[in-house]
């Protein structure tokens, strides 16, 4: 007998019919003897309507009543799938992220989990029944809801695996696993069958959209292995785990695109200590997440400063960098969106050379322009023009032969 945590995404449980099937997925687990833990998104397209209902009423609504409001979507999900497991005579109860034990912190709309106690979902369980968690969400010391973020119900689903110590954490998606490119995008991108947790890091954190980066951050610190497939059909899926010596000899394992970006430039600011301390502080305390960073020092004594963010970030980061502009007396301030980041993602990166070289070559050969380079020990990011992403990526895609299976 073994303990399971199975996670649903929003596609998987996207209607009626969708939440039967993975009721009779469930309903297999159990019958073999094992015991059950599933966390659930909400449904397909649920989230985004109760975004945009939110913004019909108030143009800027507060992030607490859109905690409440978006915790709505998932607690929908949880009673119904419960509903179809008792149809087919499954025991299940279904249980909202605080009742499951998951403590937040205050950070309304982005909240981390700082304490998980699952008293309820192990009670739940011993007394034979599904226990059925809404994902994406929590609960403060002081009994406000939050949400984890988009993505949060991959969180969930690690946090409680490592929390009830499972056998087996199982991410069910709309695709097979991961790939190495968008296969909606690179026709002939491969599934990869085990990928290291630095290397899934990476890629989520560059703009997969297989795994929340949070979720994976969090299965490293607790060493879970999870496999992440489809809930349409029961092919294996990609195991992502601890790196092994073998997965080096992979020089780049996949590609990755992240969309609705934004690039702020702050011109002519005075080259002293405190500038830029004084900018990126703020923009944390705002809740605002910044990824690349250049600075430019020119020898007359200013600096350029450019970073990326979220086009959704857009405002809030104008706002404040236009306000430390105009007190450190800087030319200018620019925003540029329609920008994209293309990532390539490799733990072979630290043994070998040459991948920066095949990159830029890839994209000078479609004529695509790099407007910032980036990089880390296992990989390289650049910005470009969004509406060339989707070629780019064929084009590095192709260049590093990721057309074949490994």
């Amino acid at each position: 007998m073994s303990l399971i945590v199975q996670k649903y995404g929003g596609t998987s449980v996207g209607n009626p019919e969708r939440i039967r099937n993975v009721a009779e997925r469930i309903a297999e687990w159990r019958r073999r003897g094992d015991r059950v833990v599933v966390v659930v998104s909400a449904m397909s397209g649920v989230t985004d309507s109760l975004i945009k209902l939110a913004r019909e009423v108030c143009a800027e609504p507060a992030e607490r009543e859109m905690d409440m409001l978006l915790a709505t979507g998932e607690q929908t999900t949880i009673s119904l799938l419960a509903m179809a497991l008792h149809a087919i005579g499954i025991p299940a109860v279904s249980l909202t992220g605080a009742q499951a034990g998951i403590v937040t912190d205050g950070r309304h709309t982005k909240a981390k989990i700082a304490n998980l106690t699952p008293n309820q979902v192990k009670r739940h369980l011993a007394d034979g029944a599904v226990v059925i968690v809404a994902g994406f969400q929590g609960q403060t010391m002081e009994g406000q809801i939050t949400t984890l973020g988009r993505g949060g119900s991959d969180l969930t689903a690690i946090a409680i695996a490592a929390a009830v110590q499972a056998e087996v954490c199982q991410i069910y998606t709309d695709v097979d696993g991961v790939y190495t490119a968008d296969p909606r995008v690179v026709p002939n991108a491969t599934k990869i069958q085990e990928i290291a947790y630095d290397e899934m890091l990476e890629l989520a954190s560059a703009g997969a959209k297989v795994m929340q980066a949070r979720a994976v951050e969090f299965a490293k610190k607790f060493n879970v292995r999870f496999e992440v497939r489809s809930s349409f059909n029961n092919n294996p899926g990609t195991i992502v785990k601890a790196e092994t010596k073998s997965m080096e000899q992979v020089v780049v394992r996949g590609v990755s695109v992240e969309k609705n970006q934004a690039k702020v430039t702050i011109s002519g600011v005075p080259d002293r200590p405190g500038i830029a301390a004084k900018l990126f502080q703020t923009i944390a305390e705002a809740g605002v997440n910044v990824d690349m960073i250049v600075q430019n020092v020119s020898q007359s004594g200013e600096a350029d400063i450019t970073f990326t963010l979220h086009r959704d970030d857009v405002k809030k980061a104008n706002n404040i960098t236009a306000s430390i502009s105009e007190l450190s007396r800087a030319r200018a301030v620019t925003v540029q969106e329609g920008i994209a980041k293309l990532s390539v993602v490799g733990i072979g990166m630290r043994s070998h050379s040459g991948v920066a070289s095949s990159l830029f070559v890839a994209l000078s050969e479609q004529g695509i322009n790099i407007q910032m380079i980036s990089t880390s020990e296992i990989k390289i990011t650049v910005v470009i023009d969004e509406a060339r992403s989707a070629e780019a990526e064929r084009a590095v895609h192709d260049k590093f032969g990721l057309n074949v299976a490994r």
